[in-house]
């Protein structure tokens, strides 16, 4: 099978990393340990810039904290901390997976392709800490394990189908990267409004009546 198989294209390996990107920021490890056992499967072939994926290292180390988060990230308050932690962890490696693949492009391109694997990332991670805020004060804990194992569940699947449908997949990736985003400016602008409202009544409350 692997004889048939061929290096992606730089098109499709970007592609690729534009979805791989989006679901590291869901789930780094499981991304990674995905990435890296359908190439030593032979289900697609790395090219060698990321050839380091494969390596049992890398693959069972990214099991190894793939099932530690899998823990963490279904306990209510102990996820938000976790995910907190993990923001300097899923963003630099979907940057570092973008900059690798991305090596065959001159040298800017590579940089832009890295801070858009980042960005992508963030906009996940960021939609992530904000569902999971709000489903966190739900009084039941049902539905943040359902949630987070949707999250699991679908940063396996959005790698695994960018290995055979790179375009589509990345398609994917950019639509859920704009509602992303979206949310976070709302939760932004809303955090904000609602901060100014505070801070007007604490300064009424202190002032003269006029």
């Amino acid at each position: 099978m692997i004889e048939s198989l061929s290096v992606p294209g730089p098109d499709e390996l970007l592609a690729i990393m534009v979805a791989a990107s989006f679901a590291a920021g869901l789930n780094v490890y499981a991304t990674v340990a995905t990435l890296g056992l359908l190439a030593r499967a032979g289900w697609f072939v790395l090219p060698p810039e990321l050839a380091f994926l494969e390596s049992y290292w890398v693959i069972g180390g990214g099991a190894v904290m793939f099932a530690i988060e899998f823990v963490a990230d279904k306990v209510p308050v102990l996820d938000l901390i976790w995910n907190l932690g993990q923001t300097f962890v899923r963003i630099p490696v979907a940057a570092l997976l973008a900059w690798s693949a991305a090596t065959p492009l001159s040298p800017g391109a590579q940089i832009v392709a890295a801070v858009a694997g980042g960005v992508i990332a963030l906009a996940a991670h960021g939609g992530k800490l904000a569902v999971r805020g709000a489903v966190t004060a739900s009084p039941e804990p049902f539905s943040n394990i359902l949630l987070s194992l949707a999250e699991d569940v679908f940063a396996i699947g959005l790698t695994w189908f960018a290995t055979s449908h790179p375009y589509l997949a990345a398609g994917i990736a950019i639509v859920l990267f704009a509602a992303a985003a979206a949310a976070i400016w709302a939760m932004w602008t809303l955090v904000g409004r609602s901060f100014r409202r505070l801070r007007g009544w604490w300064i009424s409350g202190r002032s003269p009546v006029t």
